[in-house]
Formats: structure tokens, sequence, C-alpha cells
């Protein structure tokens, strides 16, 4: 595994950047070689935000992009439950692969395994959309306290989807067909 340690709001120590490197060699036994993993270290600004040290990580697979973030009051005690949510996500990822390889109705090159997928729907929710303009979309979003908002853009009568960034601000989702 290839491992790069990058520091937001943060310079990174030789210390950090040793005990991360020997946390996440956890990883190494369950990756290819050539699996690049990026690690940002970040510390957050606000005052209010007890648990401001944040570590990210990002694994580049053949598959899937896995991405995982924890925080905590102490950096080392975040990249401690950083390492052992990668653990389990790789670990599901292997074992959902080797499923997939060894399984004799294994779903067709590029295709979509059709056996499991009504057991993956847990809810099913539906309502009414009145068309309204992002900014309206954004009040109900807050209103609603959810991460995101579909609703029935005004302007183009098209089905978007307004939700919270995490670093702030609000993203429009417009589908073009």
């Amino acid at each position: 595994m290839r491992l790069q340690v990058k520091g937001k709001n943060l310079e990174v120590s030789d210390s950090i950047r040793a005990y991360a490197e020997r946390k996440l060699s956890k990883l190494d036994p369950q990756l290819h070689e050539l699996t690049q993993v990026e690690l940002e270290l970040a510390v957050e600004k606000n005052p209010s935000i007890a648990a401001n040290q944040v570590a990210e990580a990002t694994i580049y697979t053949k598959g899937p992009v896995l991405r995982a973030r924890e925080s905590s009051s102490d950096m080392k005690a975040s990249i401690d439950l950083l390492t052992e949510k990668l653990l389990r996500q790789v670990k599901h990822y292997r074992d959902k692969r080797s499923r997939r390889n060894g399984r004799p109705n294994a779903a067709p090159e590029g295709g979509i395994d059709m056996t499991n997928l009504d057991s993956q729907i847990v809810k099913t929710k539906q309502f009414v959309m009145e068309p309204m303009l992002a900014e309206e979309a954004v009040l109900q979003l807050e209103l609603v306290g959810h991460d995101f908002f579909v609703f029935q853009n005004a302007d183009s009568n098209s089905v978007n989807v307004v939700y919270r960034r995490r670093n702030g601000g609000y993203g429009l989702i417009e589908p073009q067909l």
C-alpha cells in the first residue's frame, strides 16, 4: 500500500506521521501493494466543536473508492478510530468480492446481481412534490433537519436534490436526461 499523509489547518509532525503509518500498516495485508491510500489530518477551527481533531482517509481500490472519517479531541484517538473503521470496510469489500467471485450465479461482467436487490431496500417513502425554487428547498431542508431534500424545481420542472455539504454550504444536484 502507498500511503500519503496530508495536513489541513495543521502541520503534520514526524511523530504523528509515524503513528499514522504504524496504525494504517494494519491494512497492508488486506490491500494490494500498489493501492493508493490518502490520509488527511485536520483541525476544525470552530471552538464549539469538542471533537475537532479529524482524520479522513480515502482508499483507491480496483473497485469502489473506500472513504472514512473520524473525529475526537485527540488526533491519535481519531487515527485509531479511523483505522478500525477502515479495517471493517476493507474486510467487507474483500468478503463481498470473494463471495461474488465464488458464487455460481454471479452477475455478468458489468451487470447487477438481481438476486439480493429487494432485500437491500428497507423502507419506501412517498410524498407530494410541490414545485419550488432551490432557495425554498434549502429552507425546507433546514426545517426537516435532514442532510438532503428532494424537490421539483419550479424553473426547470425536473426533480432536483439539495444537500448539506460537510464543509459548509449547500449543494444542488440537477440531473440531465
